[in-house]
């Protein structure tokens, strides 16, 4: 296998991009096969899709949008054309989401990022991610057989069960949530146990912040961390370089501004799209609800394709302003009034014992603006605001465009 993986790993951006103009025409024949997508893809014809740029015209699909379509139309709200007799296993995922797992090698296409964090052939691991219902037990699984290694079906709990197959089986590696990983090995500390097999672990489902890193370290075990989801598997996945995610070959990435389905540039925070390029189980646009920004230039370690800070926060910035929501998408329909404008960013207060928004607007002069961005702001949320505005580049690039700053409780 060498220093990586797949030998996609290291391709130039030209190469990448040759494969995606073949593919892409494909899957969004094969997606538009289901009534649900039919009706996305109206008036886009699959073959001009041959890039990132046309892709960027397919409208996003919210994550949290699923679970009242697969109500509505079960299993799979009419976003699948596959019956769920083609699948290898059905799982249903807090939501809740109905998936289904493809009958191939790696389905979640896991494999790069547990090869990443050290993971070889003759390896044994500890997976203690559930493999009842949900498919988290299983992705993990199928990317630990594809490298080689023996895998520990424990799931999550039973501790002193895990210390038990710890002690016998001797396992290298462990995936899970780092929080069980602490867990297990207090455990052990704590009992007298020896877990000082364990040497490297793939995490993810949960936060790992730096002191918990530090902890880890400290116990002689090298963690990486994994950004996947239950719907489509790996997005990104740490390496030995430590510099942000790099993307799965196997999906394509986009960071849009959140509320739209707009691209934003490299650097700038918004919220995470997703394409899977499978014409067997095709996955055009999902919006997963999370903040994250495309990094410049490549990896340290190699791997060429994009890379992504790791999480940032959600998307979903919904605020109830005086009886009413207030969303992104109503910020970003106000930008689509203003074109000569940059960021926005509605922020929410409380003026004594009212609810106050403030429209703040990245602009070089305020000329008429106030006026002409107060008119739209009520046009648009049935909301009175004060607007400001502010120069280029001032505002924070957190991903925010709705800023709730009331006080909790």
């Amino acid at each position: 296998m060498g220093e990586f993986f797949d030998a996609r790993e290291t391709r130039s951006a030209d190469a990448r991009d040759a494969e995606l103009a073949g593919l892409l025409p494909a899957v969004v024949a094969a997606a538009s096969r289901a009534p649900a997508q039919a009706a996305r893809l109206a008036g886009i014809d699959p073959a001009s899709v041959t890039g990132r740029g046309a892709l960027a015209r397919i409208p996003v699909l919210r994550k949290a949008d699923l679970p009242a379509a697969q109500k509505a139309a079960p299993p799979f709200g009419g976003f699948v054309a596959a019956a769920p007799g083609s699948f290898g296993r059905l799982f249903l995922s807090p939501g809740p989401i109905f998936e289904g797992e493809a009958r191939k090698p790696d389905p979640w296409h896991l494999a790069s990022a547990f090869f990443a964090a050290g993971f070889r052939a003759g390896d044994v691991a500890l997976n203690t991610f559930a493999y009842h219902l949900t498919p988290g037990g299983w992705m993990m699984d199928h990317g630990l057989q594809a490298i080689g290694c023996a895998v520990i079906p424990a799931g999550p709990g039973n501790t002193d069960a895990q210390l038990d197959l710890i002690e016998a089986y001797r396992p290298a590696g462990y995936t899970g949530t780092p929080d069980f990983l602490k867990i297990l090995l207090d455990a052990a500390e704590k009992a007298g146990r020896d877990a000082r097999s364990i040497r490297r672990a793939l995490v993810s489902g949960a936060a790992f912040p730096p002191s918990l890193q530090a902890e880890v370290k400290a116990r002689g075990i090298d963690a990486f961390q994994m950004y996947g989801t239950a719907d489509l598997g790996c997005v990104a996945y740490e390496t030995p370089a430590r510099d942000g995610r790099v993307v799965a070959e196997q999906v394509i990435v986009e960071i849009v501004r959140p509320g739209t389905g707009d691209p934003v540039p490299d650097g700038e925070i918004g919220e995470v799209v997703v394409t899977v390029p499978d014409p067997a189980h095709p996955i055009l646009r999902l919006a997963l609800g999370d903040l994250s920004a495309v990094l410049p230039g490549v990896s340290a370690c190699g791997r060429t394709n994009t890379r992504i800070v790791g999480w940032r926060g959600r998307a979903d910035q919904t605020a109830k302003v005086k009886g009413m929501f207030v969303r992104p998408e109503q910020v970003a329909e106000i930008a689509q009034r203003h074109p000569g404008v940059g960021r926005l960013r509605l922020v929410v207060t409380r003026d004594g014992e009212q609810d106050a928004m403030t429209l703040c607007a990245e602009a070089a002069a305020s000329d008429g603006l106030l006026d002409a961005l107060a008119a739209s702001l009520q046009a648009v949320t049935r909301l009175r605001g004060a607007v400001e505005v502010v120069p280029p580049g001032s505002l924070p690039n957190d991903g925010k465009v709705i800023a709730d700053e009331r006080p909790v409780g």
